[in-house]
């Protein structure tokens, strides 16, 4: 039996996976798919031998700590394509680890589907290299990542659909209109303030600050997306100052319900921008994490995807100790006081999901073909 081996090393990347692992298993019935995933995928009749929960990590140094293991797995991964004969290999983000291993599997002629592109534009311009030289198709999700990916050397780049399009597909259909003033009678304001300990902890005191601030001259509705791996408890001290809670999985619904949020950076800025809710977008991080941000890496340009993606910056960005209530409260301020800015900015918003669309062709058929081929 032919095999494959898939690797999503991260919860985002197993969902990623399945927008098209179930398809290509059907279009290939006789190969045996294994590798980093999670339940979801072991579901999907994949064979998992790392489940992510042991294999992802957070921040440079969560990841510093699990580098021994992570080379130990390298190994044992590149060992298992040699003792099964593996000819392609399928791995969904996680740069890290899967450009070194992509490097190891080229050497013996397997072919590398990179689904998801690292966003080396940010990180490190020269892993643009690496890729042209260990895989056979590079799959991008941003728009302008094809071309600046192929101008670089990259052969072969299709451009997808943004992840988020196939998870939103069915509720991007219906985005309920807010125009101006429709807060008059109470301002909805949705915070997300992440899913990681140290952002939650740092960025709620002062989105809930924000939120005192404004509830000086109008009435203010508190909507909040919490996650389940945050302490209730630090939740629950602001039990009188939240009106409406949400588990994760009701993101879409908090989104649609409310005007305006306050949100960690992250991908859920992007999710914001396709439900064309105007968000003011903060990041914190520890201490290291932000030396190694602010030190060692060139980027300059924007954080958010929804600011990245339009080349301007719609949602306005706070890093570090930008972040406080007042300049949080101004912004929010200027959006419900300036009819104009507001417009402007909804209409902007309107263009994300078409500047997120993709290639019209379909993945598991096209990795189908790589793999039977």
């Amino acid at each position: 039996m032919d095999s494959c081996l898939l690797i999503a090393g991260e919860k985002s990347g197993e969902e990623h996976a399945l927008s098209f692992f179930p398809e290509l298993k059907k279009l290939c019935p006789e190969t045996h798919f294994y590798g980093v995933g999670g339940d979801d995928l072991a579901q999907n009749g994949m064979e998992i031998l790392y489940h992510l929960k042991d294999f992802s990590s957070m921040g440079f140094s969560e990841v510093i700590q699990k580098i021994p293991f992570y080379f130990r797995a390298m190994t044992r991964l590149e060992n298992e394509v040699l003792k099964r004969g593996t000819k392609t290999a399928i791995f969904v983000d996680f740069q890290d680890f899967n450009l070194r291993l992509a490097k190891k599997l080229a050497k013996h002629g397997v072919k590398v589907l990179y689904y998801v592109a690292p966003q080396a534009w940010v990180w490190k311009p020269k892993r643009a290299g690496v890729l042209a030289e260990a895989t056979h198709t590079l799959f991008t999700i941003l728009p302008f990542e094809k071309d600046w990916f192929k101008e670089r050397g990259v052969a072969q780049v299709r451009s997808i659909p943004h992840p988020l399009m196939l998870t939103y597909q069915e509720e991007l259909k219906d985005i309920p209109e807010k125009p101006f003033g429709s807060w008059d009678d109470k301002l909805k304001i949705l915070l997300l303030p992440g899913s990681r300990r140290f952002e939650v902890y740092n960025l709620l005191p002062q989105f809930i600050e924000a939120v005192k601030e404004l509830r000086k001259d109008r009435k203010v509705e508190v909507h909040l997306v919490k996650v389940r791996h945050i302490n209730p408890d630090f939740y629950a001290q602001y039990s009188m100052d939240v009106d409406v809670w949400y588990e994760s999985e009701e993101l879409v619904k908090a989104m649609k319900e409310c005007h305006l949020a306050l949100a960690a950076s992250g991908t859920v800025t992007l999710s914001t921008g396709l439900f064309e809710l105007p968000t003011v977008v903060c990041y914190q991080a520890s201490l290291l994490n932000a030396f190694i941000f602010y030190n060692l890496i060139n980027y300059k340009g924007p954080i958010s995807l929804t600011n990245i993606i339009h080349n301007k910056m719609l949602f306005p960005e706070f890093t570090q100790g930008e972040v406080n209530a007042q300049r949080l409260a101004r912004v929010i301020r200027t959006w419900i006081g300036q009819e104009k800015v507001y417009n402007e900015l909804k209409s902007s918003l309107k263009e994300t999901k078409h500047l997120l669309s993709g290639e019209d062709f379909s993945v598991p058929l096209y990795m189908s073909q790589v793999i039977n081929g």
